[in-house]
């Protein structure tokens, strides 16, 4: 009780969940949710997110407040401003994200496009519109999701990589701005999760992944409990130990190449 106590008091009463409908996402709103944080849950499908809130308003007796909304529109940003306005949000957590996975140039432009508005554009303007508020009251937190991808390119998620390498650093730059000042900022760099969307996206070889595939409870808590404390964080003792040598030890070209082969064989049918 005295640690849900202090976590509602370092970062307010009300908390943002953008890409909660299932998966991780649900997963960070039921870990706030058990913190004692009231929520604003915000996905594409409607039943999947009444259902999670109803779950979670009974089970931890929060409020919960529910946005039906595709984040990758334009206006995701301004949308969810508005239908917040008479709340006090201290913590946002983004996790929502879209990949195009294949060939480059076997995928619609728009869906390379639909990538950076999804995974970069939005959650950017999400911490510019809400993040004045959290430091004039010199408390809340921001939690944004990358990959271990993003260290180095990855091919046949090349664009993804991409975005999620800017959310690296984004988050990094920002803890550093606003870490004296109340605010917490941290990217949290994952590997594989056993969420739905990895499922279906239908990887017909790991290459050793398989044992870096981690639940979601796991990567959620690891994020929570780093908030505050450091800029970024990779969950998982056997994803730290492979980050450290595809960045470290492996020239860069070879961890591209490495990478490539991975996902290749994962996923180039």
């Amino acid at each position: 009780m005295d640690d849900e106590k202090d976590f509602v008091s370092r970062y307010g009463s009300w908390g943002i969940v953008a890409g909660a409908s299932e998966g991780l996402g649900a997963t960070y709103a039921e870990e706030l949710a058990s913190r004692g944080l009231n929520l604003v849950l915000v996905a594409r499908r409607a039943e999947l997110l009444h259902s999670l809130a109803s779950q979670l308003s009974e089970k931890y007796k929060v409020e919960t407040k529910t946005i039906v909304l595709d984040l990758s529109a334009v206006d995701a940003a301004e949308q969810i401003l508005r239908d917040t306005k008479d709340l006090e949000i201290g913590l946002l957590v983004y996790n929502a994200a879209f990949s195009a996975i294949g060939p480059f140039l076997e995928r619609h432009l728009e869906d390379h496009l639909k990538e950076i508005q999804t995974n970069a554009f939005t959650p950017m303007k999400l911490i510019y519109l809400f993040a004045g508020q959290m430091l004039a009251r010199r408390r809340g937190g921001i939690v944004l999701m990358s990959s271990l991808s993003a260290f180095q390119g990855s091919a046949y998620i090349s664009t993804y990589s991409a975005t999620k390498a800017f959310n690296i650093v984004l988050a990094e730059g920002l803890w550093e701005e606003w870490r004296e000042q109340g605010v917490d900022v941290l990217v949290c760099v994952s590997g594989a999760v056993k969420t739905p969307n990895y499922v279906a996206s239908g990887p017909e070889q790991t290459g050793g992944l398989g044992d870096m595939t981690m639940n979601p409870d796991q990567v959620a808590r690891d994020a929570l409990n780093a908030l505050g404390k450091k800029p970024y964080v990779i969950p998982g003792r056997v994803n730290r130990i492979s980050s450290f040598v595809m960045r470290h030890l492996l020239p860069r070209k070879a961890a591209v190449k490495f990478m490539g082969s991975i996902l290749r064989r994962m996923y180039v049918k």
